[in-house]
């Protein structure tokens, strides 16, 4: 199995309209009342440090056409570092499709070259007005934006569903950040689809963000596929088991 573009077989796996929800029985009400009393009593500590909603846009790293819209839940864990869960929308039934990362420029120096790669930069998709935190009062996006700005992210898509996914299925995908290159960047109709829902406009948001500082310098290993046409792929393969643990 590898994060490309062929549809997973057989049915129910990929559908689309409202076939494309989980398969499964209705949630029943003893099954309901269970997580309602769990709720009660069991502290959520990992999903309440969550205090930020983002929108934005993202590719896939190996099929630059295949876009997605996507609901960023972001922690930030200290100045440098955030952990965010990635959504298909902000609905209650919204889908877990991935993971993402957030790493300042000095982290990213950090690492190894070949680690590097998978990483993408967010100067772009947050001057041009596509990354937006929804309800957000103007002066205090303003900030977070020239924080983002700086800093970098590793997006890994668990649930394909814009392939008609009802389950996740295969190998996770790397995907991309939108970037000004004409492969990279975002088709306007999901732009506007949604500025429209969101009742906002991205070139306005554009224009009120050209005097925000970026890097002067976008790290030459990020965004990979922009200096050598490439992206990256993840196939599943079997592996022989190690069946005698090493010597601590």
């Amino acid at each position: 199995m590898a994060s490309s573009n062929r549809n997973p077989a057989p049915s129910p796996a990929a559908g689309v309209g409202e076939e494309s929800t989980p398969p499964g029985k209705t949630e029943t009400l003893p099954t309901k009342a269970i997580y309602a009393s769990a709720k009660l009593v069991q502290p959520m500590k990992p999903i309440s440090q969550i205090k930020q909603h983002a929108c934005s846009f993202a590719l896939y790293g190996h099929d630059l056409s295949r876009q997605l819209e996507i609901d960023i839940f972001l922690s930030r864990r200290n100045n440098d570092f955030l952990q965010c869960a990635v959504y298909d929308s902000d609905k209650p039934s919204a889908r877990l499709i991935g993971v993402e990362y957030i790493i300042s420029a000095p982290l990213l120096e950090r690492l190894p070259p070949e680690e590097q790669r998978l990483w993408h930069s967010h100067a772009y998709e947050l001057k041009a007005g596509q990354w937006v935190h929804p309800r957000v009062p103007e002066l205090i996006e303003t900030k977070e934006v020239e924080n983002l700005a700086r800093t970098y992210g590793k997006f890994w898509c668990t649930w394909q569903v814009d392939r008609g996914d009802r389950l996740p299925m295969g190998a996770p995908a790397l995907m991309m950040s939108p970037q000004g290159a004409s492969a990279g960047k975002v088709r306007m109709e999901l732009v506007k689809k949604r500025d429209e829902r969101l009742g906002i406009s991205s070139e306005e948001l554009k224009e009120s963000r050209v005097e925000i500082s970026e890097p002067e310098w976008i790290h030459p290993n990020a965004d990979y596929w922009k200096q050598h046409g490439k992206g990256f792929a993840v196939d599943v393969v079997p592996t022989e088991m190690k069946r005698i643990a090493p010597f601590p």
